[in-house]
This record gives structure tokens, C-alpha cells and sequence, in this order.
């Protein structure tokens, strides 16, 4: 435990109080296992001499104990610090020992660890052709492995867990294209970005549209069914506590429960694909080539810009119908650093209205991100595929030169997890039938017992006639969002204006519109939801960065009576609706956020409405402004419906006209949102 926190003195004390008591004991396992962990811990250190020491005692005993396992785990280590050492010849040598012995044992994990090594090694002596078969070989077992784990959950952190072969791999490819530049190095390194990013949401988009569920034992789905109301009723049960203002230990109890429900549930819906008949006829959905993605994804007005984020250096790719290049780019650290200050300097209360404070750590990014393939951009729509710290900044509010308008101005932008994504979610579109009506529509819930609302015909004049613009400066600048600490959520009264504004543009028998009471989480469940082919959500909304799956939107937390009930719509209830609408529109706080996975993306709502059906979600990127939100959709959805664009088209164009009133110019107030998937 030590050692995996990072504490190493800890650890080796409690590694060598191990040694002390095995070695009398005569327990040689034990003391085996304590000398690796010493080795491994002087590894983190780079304390080499003193790792081997410790390693080649590892090495003695396993021998003595006939045990391969740990013999070719201890091979491979000591050859990773011969490596380190410049001792070459000797690191090979126990590679190739550990290498015969893994597969001997069919001992896969390991086996691909060596490769990785060997891969490594190769590198090193610049030997880059001959590091490429052992990389290659060690993905195809990672991949391999992969699809055996039934648990999505365990096999997307199996995935995260080995991201480094694939950045390794990418790196490489890059390197032997600079060395080769009409080999195809490049666009193959370009395939290896595809197949490192967003697999699990690929499986996810492939499964939705096989009702995995059908067929599977009613028992297993019952368990679910209740596993998920349990669920529900602890994270109610979380929200009275935290109204009640009640003892931290309670709290943590409930919180207790909840985590221990999670994991049932995971375990449930493991069982679940294990067992059903249509999950087991389904094949894992192979990321798309250049040709592929040239062929079907990327159109003539589109330049697709896809990231990769490396240790020492990081890549960009620009794709059109047509071309194909690659730029090499700063490091991981120095990237994320600067992104990270633009997104501060753009959400700060005290920064984000600075004309110059924002040019200035816009035009620093984009020196980083964009100016390599400047010329590339022309008026084109981007496509962009980010990665890292990069999934969290607006790249429409970004400037190609400090004096130059946003770049939202000239492009409309489109963000994916993976190119390959768009293929899966238009071939699941090919097939659809388009909803009958036009949109479904949430806002204005009621979040407390002492809203207004629940006080009937006692209400005062004054109050039935205060309007939103009478409302103090305080309750007109509300964002839609409050962190997991301080759960007590405000009313929003612009999410009615908007409401209002956007019904308007609708005939009655083509709308569904949910206020106050009704907008609550058993309508949204609503299987006559599937009957729009817009869903719009103005109302608070909330990302989870430890547990995704609690991530969502809260709908009305009581009833007409002032009962409190279950408002919040979670991922996992996103995941269990039955949503083909065309367009998903989460007019709320941080909904485009989520738990950042290495090689996965951020996981979060939008992948929940994705594979719910809609193939296209517009999310926010911070806590928004609530009287400016209201006024840029207003113009959005009157450019959809009135001027009949497409929603990417539609998004661009109200942004465009947000930013040019005066009050508004600065880009936290209109950049937050974009559109995520599919843009015709």
C-alpha cells in the first residue's frame, strides 16, 4: 500500500520487517516476495545497484522454489535495470530467459510486459525497425486480453492500465516516419491513436444497438432493476442528509452504501453480458484506418484534427477527404500546463472578463496546438479529436494570432472522442426512422420545499408580479451548477425564459414541455420520450471526476405536496433510457465533464445519451452563466428551427452573435458549450 501511494520509505520499513520475519521462519515465498518488493520499490528511485541486489536474491530462491511465475517476473525486472545500467547485452539475455519462460507458462501479462521491455531496449540503441515486431506483438495481446474481461468497468481500467505500449508504439511509428517519410509510418501511428482512444465507448455504441438484454436470465435483471432503486433511494438519502445539514458520519455511511452498490451493480452487469446471446454474437468493432476514416467520416468541408499527448513530445494529425499530415508537438506536461492556465483564465471570476488576460492565454495554446497547421485550416469546419487536459478547453475560443477573432468565427467546430465513433453512431442512424415530433423539453424544476411554488394561492401579489429582471443582481447571475460539497441547488429562473423562448418556435402538438413539478425523473423515463426528435435539459447539472456513473442532471427533488422525491438522472439511468432523438441538448453546469480515462476520454453523460441513441449532445465545459445560457439558446434553437441549419451550424452561428454584444464578448460567456458527434 505504501509503495503504490508513493511512500517509499514507508514501504521498504515494512518490506524489510517482512524480511526479518520470513527469513527465520524459513518461509522463502514470503521472503522472495519482500526482496521483489524491495527491488521494485529502489526501481522507483532509480537506485539501480540496490534493486539488483535484491532482485538476484529474488532469483536464487524462486529457482530453489521451482516457482517460473516469479522467475520470469524477476528476469524481467532485472533486465530493466541492466537496461538502465548500459548493460545491454546482460538485459537481453534475461529478457530472452524471461521471454521462453512466459510463454511457456502462457503467462500473457507478462509476456507482454517483456516485449514492451524488449521494444524499449531496441529503442534505446536506435534500433527503431527492430523495436517495432515486439510492440506490435505486446498490443495484440493487451488487445486480446482486453476482450476477454466481461466487466466494461474492469476492462476499461485494464485498457487505462496500458496505455504507455500505445503511446510507446505512436512514438515509435513517429520516429521511423521522420527517418522514412514515404513508408506509411505516419498514418499507420495515426491507426494506433484510433485504436488507443475511446474503445470502450465503440463496444458501448455496438452493444446499445443489440438489446444485449433480451434473452438473459429475468432473475439477473431483476437484480439489476433492484440494485439500481437502491441506488436511487441512497442517493436521495444522501440529499436529505446534507439538507438536514447532519453529521459527517452520516455522510460517509450513506456514501458507504452507495460505493457498495456500484460495485454490485458493475458485477450485475458483467453477468449480464456474460449471459446474453446477443452480447456473445457481437464482434469488438475495429477502429477505422486513414482510408476508412477519409471514406466515411470526413467530408469535403471538414479537416479532422486529431491529438495525441506524449512524455517527451506530442503529435497532431490533420485529415481531410484528400491529405494526411502529421506535426510533431511540445510535450504532455508543457501542453496540459498551458491549457490549463487558459481554461483558469477563462472561468476565474477574476480573469475571465480581461479582453488582454484571455488573448494572451488563448494566443499561448494556440502557438502550442494550432499554429503548426495553420495553413491547413482555410474556412473549414474542425473536427477534433482531443486528448488530455485538451478535452477540457474550448477550442472555438482559441486565436490563431493574439489580434485575430476567435477561431469560432471562421470554423465551426465538432468534437469526438475517436474519429472511428462517427462511424459507429451513422450507422446505427442509417436505420431510423425520424421521431414525429419535434422536441421534449425540461426546465425550471423545483429543487426545494420552500420554492414559491409550493405555497399555493397564499402567495403575495408582490411576489406573483416579480418578474426575472425584478429578481436581485445575485439571483440573475446564478450558474447552473454547485459542487458535490455544497449540493443545495438554487433555482434558475432564466431556464424559463429559455424554455418559454424556444417553445415558442414549436407548434403545441409537436412539443412536450415539462416545468416546475413535472419536470421530474419519472418523466424524463418516459418511453413516449422516444417520440421527439429534439430533448432539451435547462436545469443544474453535475460531473462526478471519481465515480462517473453519479455524474447527471437534477430534476424536481420534491413533489406538489413539498414531499422530497428522487431527482436526479444519473449516467446510469441515462444508459437505461430509450432515446433516438436526433439532438440531445444539456442546457446546464459542467455536463460535457467527466472522469478523465487514460485511452477512454472523459467519461461522463455525453457517451450515456450516445448510447441511449441521440448521435449528437450539446454540453458545457464550466458552470455557466444562467441569463446568457438563456439568451444563446434562444438563438440557437431559432436558427435550427426558423433558419433551418443543422445543429453544429446552428450552435456556431448564436455563439458568433453572443460574442459580439459588448457585455458579452468575453469567451466564458458563450464558448462553454459545444457539440459532440455527429454535425449533418
Amino acid at each position: 500500500m505504501h509503495a503504490a501511494t508513493g511512500n517509499r520509505k514507508n514501504a521498504l520499513d515494512s518490506y524489510n520487517k517482512a524480511l526479518v520475519i520470513s527469513r527465520p521462519a524459513g518461509n522463502l515465498a514470503a521472503e522472495a516476495t519482500a526482496l521483489t518488493g524491495i527491488g521494485s520499490t529502489y526501481i522507483a528511485s532509480k537506485e539501480w545497484s540496490t534493486a539488483l541486489n535484491a532482485y538476484n536474491q529474488a532469483l536464487s530462491i524462486s529457482r530453489h522454489l521451482n516457482d517460473q511465475v516469479k522467475e520470469t517476473t524477476v528476469l524481467n525486472q532485472m533486465g530493466k535495470i541492466q537496461a538502465a545500467l548500459g548493460q545491454n547485452s546482460t538485459a537481453l539475455e534475461n529478457y530472452n530467459q524471461a521471454l521462453s519462460l512466459s510463454q511457456q507458462l502462457g503467462y500473457k501479462t507478462e509476456e507482454a510486459h517483456i516485449l514492451y521491455n524488449l521494444a524499449i531496449l531496441n529503442r534505446q540503441q536506435n534500433n527503431l525497425a527492430a523495436a517495432k515486431t515486439p510492440i506490435e506483438t505486446a498490443i495484440n495481446i493487451i488487445e486480446n486480453l482486453r476482450t476477454q474481461i466481461a466487466s466494461q468497468e474492469l476492462r476499461q481500467s485494464y485498457f487505462a492500465r496500458n496505455q504507455d505500449y500505445y503511446q510507446f508504439y505512436i512514438d515509435l511509428l513517429m520516429q521511423l516516419h521522420q527517418k522514412n517519410p514515404d513508408r506509411g509510418y505516419d498514418a499507420q501511428a495515426f491507426h494506433a491513436s484510433e485504436r488507443a482512444r475511446a474503445r470502450s465507448l465503440l463496444e458501448l455504441l455496438s452493444e446499445a444497438s443489440a438489446n444485449i438484454r433480451q434473452g438473459v436470465d429475468p432473475q439477473l435483471l431483476a437484480q439489476e432493476q433492484n440494485l439500481q432503486q437502491q441506488l436511487s433511494d441512497f442517493q436521495t438519502r444522501k440529499y436529505q442528509i446534507v439538507i438536514a445539514q447532519s453529521t459527517q458520519e452520516a455522510r460517509e455511511e450513506v456514501q458507504q452504501k452507495i460505493d457498495t452498490v456500484l460495485k454490485e451493480l458493475a458485477q450485475i452487469e458483467a453477468k449480464i453480458r456474460a449471459n446474453s446471446p446477443r452480447y456473445a454474437a457481437l464482434k469488438y468493432p475495429e477502429p477505422l484506418n486513414l482510408q476508412q476514416i477519409q471514406q466515411q467520416v470526413i467530408d469535403d468541408k471538414t479537416l479532422l484534427l486529431e491529438y495525441s499527448l506524449g512524455e517527451e513530445r506530442s503529435y497532431l494529425w490533420a485529415v481531410t477527404k484528400t491529405s494526411f499530415t502529421s506535426y510533431e508537438l511540445p510535450s504532455r506536461t508543457e501542453i496540459e500546463a498551458t491549457a490549463k492556465n487558459f481554461r483558469d483564465t477563462l472561468t476565474k471570476d477574476t480573469t475571465r472578463t480581461s479582453p488582454q488576460m484571455v488573448a494572451e492565454s488563448a494566443a499561448l495554446i494556440s502557438q502550442m496546438i494550432l499554429a503548426p497547421v495553420a495553413s491547413e485550416l482555410g474556412n473549414k469546419r474542425l473536427l477534433i479529436v482531443a486528448d488530455g487536459a485538451l478535452q477540457y478547453i474550448p477550442f472555438g475560443a482559441l486565436t490563431l494570432e493574439k489580434s485575430e477573432a476567435p477561431l469560432i468565427v471562421k470554423h465551426e467546430i465538432v468534437n469526438l472522442p475517436s474519429a472511428s465513433t462517427l462511424a459507429i453512431l451513422r450507422r446505427d442512424m442509417a436505420t431510423r426512422q425520424q421521431a414525429p415530433k419535434t422536441i421534449a423539453l425540461f426546465a425550471d424544476p423545483v429543487f426545494s420545499p420552500d420554492d414559491e411554488r409550493l405555497k399555493g394561492t397564499s402567495t403575495s401579489p408582490a411576489t406573483k408580479n416579480q418578474t426575472v429582471e425584478n429578481l436581485p443582481v445575485e439571483a440573475q447571475q446564478l450558474q447552473r451548477s454547485a459542487s458535490e460539497a455544497n449540493i443545495y441547488w438554487t433555482r434558475l429562473p432564466f431556464t424559463r425564459t429559455e424554455a418559454q423562448q424556444i417553445l415558442a418556435l414549436v407548434p403545441d402538438d409537436l412539443e412536450k414541455q415539462a416545468l416546475d413539478f413535472t419536470a421530474n425523473r419519472t418523466t424524463t423515463t418516459d418511453p413516449d420520450l422516444s417520440q421527439y426528435r429534439i430533448v432539451h435539459f435547462a436545469t443544474h447539472g453535475f460531473a462526478n471526476s471519481k465515480h462517473p456513473e453519479l455524474s447527471g442532471l437534477v430534476l424536481s427533488l420534491v413533489d406538489e405536496k413539498g414531499t422530497l422525491q428522487n431527482g436526479y438522472l444519473r449516467l446510469n439511468d441515462i444508459f437505461n433510457l430509450n432515446l433516438p432523438a436526433e439532438l440531445v441538448v444539456l442546457s446546464a453546469c459542467q455536463t460535457g465533464l467527466g472522469k478523465d480515462i487514460k485511452g477512454e476520454g472523459l467519461v461522463g453523460l455525453t457517451r450515456g445519451f450516445m448510447y441511449a441513441g441521440a448521435p449528437r449532445v450539446v454540453v458545457s465545459l464550466w458552470s455557466v452563466d444562467d441569463p446568457v445560457t438563456s439568451e444563446l439558446m434562444t438563438r440557437f434553437y431559432k436558427k435550427m428551427l426558423q433558419d433551418k441549419l443543422p445543429p453544429a451550424a446552428a450552435l456556431r452561428s448564436a455563439q458568433i452573435e453572443v460574442l459580439q454584444l459588448p457585455e458579452w464578448q468575453s469567451p466564458y460567456y458563450w464558448a462553454a458549450f459545444g457539440l459532440q458527434g455527429e454535425w449533418n
